[in-house]
């Protein structure tokens, strides 16, 4: 057989395939169209075993359920008129600025990114925000939606609940304590979330400029099922801290959480929740189910192995030089797999290689803050233009590129030298 036929190269090329499909979403076909299709084609070929196709897709369970849940919740609160009560009682707070109302978005999505998960950010805030600035009568509302994808993933390292990647870097592993977590983390966090702003706020000044927003907005009545709504939102954000604490999964607290609620409101309501679950959107699992096939069927090329090899060699001579290398390679890297997956394969690598923590931060810092570099670097982002789309709004991937390079980059390597530097001292 020719060499560029041989099992790992036809792996690599139908992955690579796969992974362009979801990128670029040929024939405007969905993104799960193309995970799927590639799993479902290595698989065919018998590239990999169906117990490997069976252990890829339950890799990701904990992330349906979590993702389930979650989305549950959001299109309650959408269904219900809770966003359009809170978009309200945020535009009279901006009192007429546009300035004010991107500084409390981008506040409020650090909140929500941080104690829901950059996930939750894209699924709930970004109807919010949508609410919002149709009730603000603002033009164009897509530096304000903006928001919702940059901060999803700027603020995901804050706590471990930010970001599901960060349950997978450690998912073999030790997950450190809260207190350990805080004291590596919160300094390039604060880093990541402060230059993302700065950038963001940067490349959006002159639309935000010629911008008016209503300040006279009346705020709409709150239905016994939207308070509900509201209820479970927050108390699914104290379980998920606690849950958190605990070093405990997350998917089955918020699967069980957004069930609950739909549960109560049903009672509330007295009609079956048919358009919540028509307003779901479910592609999105099989998108995710996809692509942890397709990291499997990666893995068992030896790839893991090949790159714990180099991770373990030049961690042992120079950790610092090491830990930066990897962090920048993984951030820009995550774009090409999705950085769940991603996550995924890097966890397994630095497990692999017994790489020092300081290797492991950088490397989760690359998982979760680089893909804001394109429209498909993480599935927050994902959830976010199908959330777009649902309003007829639609962000092209070259368009995005173009100011994730100014916006991501910088923030990368501001918050790796920092977690780089404040280890030195």
């Amino acid at each position: 057989m020719p060499t560029f036929l041989s099992p790992v190269m036809l792996t690599w090329g139908i992955s690579a395939l796969a992974v362009a499909g979801v990128i670029t979403r040929p024939f405007r076909l969905p993104e799960a169209v193309w995970a799927v299709a590639g799993a479902a084609v290595i698989a065919a070929l018998g590239l990999m075993p169906l117990s490997a196709v069976w252990t890829g897709i339950a890799r990701g369970t904990d992330v349906y359920l979590f993702l389930i849940g979650m989305m549950l919740l959001s299109e309650l609160a959408r269904k219900e008129g809770l966003f359009d009560w809170l978009a309200a009682i945020a535009t009279r707070h901006a009192k007429g600025s546009p300035k004010r109302l991107f500084f409390l978005i981008y506040a409020v999505g650090v909140l929500v990114t941080v104690f829901l998960s950059n996930d939750a950010t894209a699924v709930v805030l970004t109807p919010a925000v949508y609410a919002a600035t149709r009730a603000a009568k603002v033009a164009n509302p897509l530096p304000y939606l903006l928001i919702c994808a940059f901060i999803a993933n700027a603020a995901s390292f804050v706590l471990p609940i930010s970001n599901p990647a960060n349950l997978v870097i450690f998912g073999g592993g030790e997950m450190p304590p809260l207190g350990e977590w805080l004291r590596t983390f919160t300094l390039p966090s604060i880093v990541a979330i402060l230059v993302t702003y700065a950038a963001l706020a940067f490349t959006q000044r002159r639309t935000l400029a010629g911008e008016t927003v209503a300040a006279d907005v009346p705020t709409p009545s709150l239905s016994p099922a939207a308070r509900v709504a509201g209820i479970g939102l927050a108390l699914t954000a104290i379980g998920l801290v606690i849950v958190s604490a605990l070093d405990l999964d997350l998917g089955l607290p918020t699967f069980v959480a957004g069930i609950a609620t739909t549960l109560l409101i049903v009672v509330v309501n007295r009609e079956p929740p048919v358009e919540v679950v028509k307003g779901i959107s479910w592609s999105v699992l099989p998108l995710v189910a996809g692509l942890f096939v397709i990291v499997e069927a990666l893995s068992g090329t030896g790839l893991v192995g090949m790159l714990g090899d180099v991770l373990a060699r030049n961690a042992a001579t120079s950790p610092a030089w090491t830990a930066g290398v990897a962090g920048v390679g993984v951030g820009f890297a995550a774009n090409l797999v999705n950085n769940l997956p991603a996550g995924l394969f890097a966890g397994s690598a630095v497990q692999a290689a017994g790489a020092p923590s300081l290797v492991a931060a950088a490397i989760l810092i690359g998982v979760d803050l680089g893909p804001n570099l394109s429209v498909t670097g993480s599935l927050a982002t994902i959830l976010w233009l199908t959330a777009l789309r649902r309003e007829g709004i639609e962000v092209g991937t070259w368009a995005f590129l173009k100011l994730g390079v100014v916006v991501m980059i910088p923030a990368l390597l501001l918050s790796i030298a920092t977690l780089i530097g404040a280890s030195l001292l």
